[in-house]
Parts: structure tokens; C-alpha cells; sequence
């Protein structure tokens, strides 16, 4: 068949066409894989937290570590240092730069007490008078509030737990002497800072009157938190006395002195804290703390140790006798009156001989 010249003409523009499609559509394909995104890099750490975290914990721990950030000193009436010297003091709590075991939960402490795995934890408020909430983050929150690496948090709970697991409490706590330091000087009194923050905010809510408190009886109170923590809650009678007492003492001293009504009121909350069991068991650090209740107590700190001394008796230790001491005691008396009857019966056939 014989192709017209203008037909041959558009068959050959077909052509190149087709052709020049094929060969751009070949340039396009590499190009494009060329310019084709990174894949995503993996998930750290961090974020995997936040995405299995629930936002809300998030805001908490976050508004937390913020709050203990944000003390300032002039927040209460004694210096922090003077705080931190005393519960590094060995009558209080301490000093080991390495992870061992609490004597009687077993939780990992370091610093001056510090623990190292607790939970955040809910402490609702329970005095409608008192508009302080209390503030209970993780350990992990206030290792991060202090500036420290959680890395390092991980590493120390690791070679705790492989140590606790070799050792057990009682020969671990044997060896706390010789432990190799897991932080430095440095990072534990970071720890111990942030934790005394975290006690003083609590002590507020605690007690209604803190702000009127003295500075002793301000540091007393944030003692008495950082030793015990959400226990403190569980002293119901002093914290009634110190809440509720205040306004019955005074207003029972009508014919007396103002200043005599409030020494009366400590004195009674004093005493209450006097007849607990933490008291007895731990005299020396109770008599330093309950000695600072005294509103008198920076005019003479010895004289008002030696009150709260002699009044506040350790506790007594009952001893069992042991079975077989009472058995081989009966035995000895036993055998002592069948010596003694043998003997009279001897003197007294002597006699008749006679």
C-alpha cells in the first residue's frame, strides 16, 4: 500500500514522539529515586516514653521538676545548707556515695537517704484548711530535677540489683563501708539539695502555720518529712496537735501570758511526738529534731536537747530466758537439796554412833 506523503510525515512524528516519551520517562525514574526521602530514624528513648507515657503523668512530672526547681532561700526562715549539714551528719542520715540497701524495705538509697526507685505517687490532701497539695514525684524526676543523668540512674540500679541478688540486705549493708563510689561529692549533695526542696514544700502541707513557724521549728519540720516521708501522714495525733491545738491552747491561757500558752502548746506537741515508736527506737535523731519544736530553742539549743533527753526514755529491750538456762537451773537447785538432805542424814548417823 503506498502511504501518502503527509501520512507518511504524521507516522513519523508518532514515532519520535513515542520515542522522546520513553527516553524521558527512563531519565524521570533514577532521578526520582535519587531525590526519595531518608527513611525515619528510630525512636528514642524519650520519645518512646512520651508515646507510651499518658500525657497527663507527663504534665505532672514535668510541672514537678519545675516547682522544685523554681525554690528560691528566701522561700523559708533558715538556710538550706544548715538543712543539708545536718541530715549528712551521722545522727540523721548519713553519707555513702554508692547504692545500699535501706535496713528495713530494701529499696536502694544514696547520699544522705536519697532513694532511687521510687514511684510517682497520689497524696490527696486531707485538711480542707490547708490549700498546699503535697508533691510526691518519681525518683527518677528529682534525679532529673538535680541536672543528672538518668543514664546513669539506670547504670546504679543495675549493679544494685545484681549485687542485692549475690549479697542479700544484711551482708550488703556489711559492706557499705567499703563500696566503690557510684556518684561523686558533687552529684550527691545535687541529690540531697532537691530532696530537701521536696521535703520543705511538703512540710507546708503538713502544717497550716508553716510560714509563722520559727526557722528552727521550720527545719524541724522539714526534717521530720524527709526522714519519714508519706509516713508522717500516720501521726495523727501530732499533726492534730500542731494543726488543731494551737488555737485550743491559746484560747484556754486567758489569765496567762501569750507567750506561756504558746509554750505550752509545743510542749504538748512535743510530747506527742515523744510517746511515738520512731522516738524510741531512733532517740538520738529524735532528740535533735523534737528539740527544735522549742520556740525558745535558738535562745539555748543544749538546754532544749536536755529537756527533750530527759524526758524521752529509750526503748526498753524485753529479754526471753532461754528453756534450757531454766532447765539446767531447776537441775543445779534440784541436786544441790539431794546434797544437802544426804548430808544430814550422814551427821545425824554420826550422832547415834556416838
Amino acid at each position: 500500500m503506498r502511504v501518502a506523503p503527509r501520512q507518511f510525515v504524521f507516522v513519523l512524528l508518532a514515532i519520535l514522539c513515542a520515542g522522546l516519551c520513553c527516553g524521558a520517562a527512563a531519565q524521570i525514574k533514577p532521578a526520582a529515586s535519587e531525590q526519595a526521602p531518608d527513611p525515619l530514624p528510630s525512636a528514642s528513648p524519650a520519645i518512646i516514653a512520651s508515646e507510651t507515657t499518658p500525657p497527663s503523668q507527663l504534665a505532672a512530672e514535668s510541672s514537678a521538676v519545675e516547682l522544685l526547681r523554681s525554690f528560691n532561700n528566701s522561700d523559708v526562715k533558715f538556710d538550706i545548707r544548715d538543712l543539708m549539714e545536718i541530715l549528712r551528719d551521722r545522727r540523721h542520715e548519713g553519707w555513702v556515695l554508692a547504692a545500699y540497701p535501706d535496713p528495713k524495705t530494701g529499696h536502694p538509697l544514696i547520699g544522705a537517704g536519697f532513694t532511687l526507685d521510687l514511684p510517682a505517687r497520689e497524696h490527696p490532701q486531707p485538711d480542707s484548711l490547708n490549700p498546699h497539695p503535697f508533691l510526691e514525684p518519681s525518683s527518677a524526676d528529682l534525679w532529673r530535677a538535680s541536672g543528672l543523668d538518668p543514664d546513669r540512674l539506670r547504670a546504679i540500679l543495675d549493679e544494685y540489683n545484681d549485687r542485692f541478688s549475690m549479697w542479700k540486705k544484711k551482708r550488703f549493708r556489711q559492706k557499705i563501708r567499703t563500696l566503690t563510689p557510684q556518684i561523686t561529692d558533687e552529684d550527691g549533695t545535687l541529690l540531697l539539695r532537691i530532696a530537701a526542696i521536696q521535703a520543705i514544700y511538703n512540710a507546708r502541707a503538713y502544717c497550716r502555720n508553716f510560714d509563722q513557724m520559727s526557722a528552727s521549728q521550720q527545719m524541724a519540720m522539714s526534717q521530720l518529712v524527709y526522714q519519714m516521708g508519706v509516713n508522717l501522714a500516720r501521726f495523727d495525733e501530732f499533726l492534730s496537735l500542731l494543726n488543731d491545738g494551737k488555737s485550743a491552747q491559746v484560747a484556754d491561757a486567758s489569765l496567762r501570758s501569750a507567750a506561756a500558752g504558746d509554750l505550752e502548746y509545743w510542749r504538748s506537741v512535743q510530747h506527742s511526738l515523744m510517746q511515738s515508736q520512731w522516738a524510741k527506737l531512733y532517740r538520738t535523731r529524735a532528740i535533735a529534731v523534737i528539740a527544735m519544736l522549742d520556740p525558745a530553742y535558738a535562745d539555748s539549743p543544749a538546754m532544749a536537747e536536755h529537756f527533750v533527753s530527759a524526758t524521752l526514755r529509750p526503748a526498753v529491750g524485753h529479754r526471753r530466758r532461754r528453756r534450757s538456762a531454766s532447765l539446767n537451773q531447776v537441775a543445779s537447785n534440784s541436786g544441790n537439796s539431794k546434797s544437802t538432805a544426804h548430808r544430814k542424814r550422814a551427821r545425824t548417823r554420826a550422832k547415834r554412833r556416838a
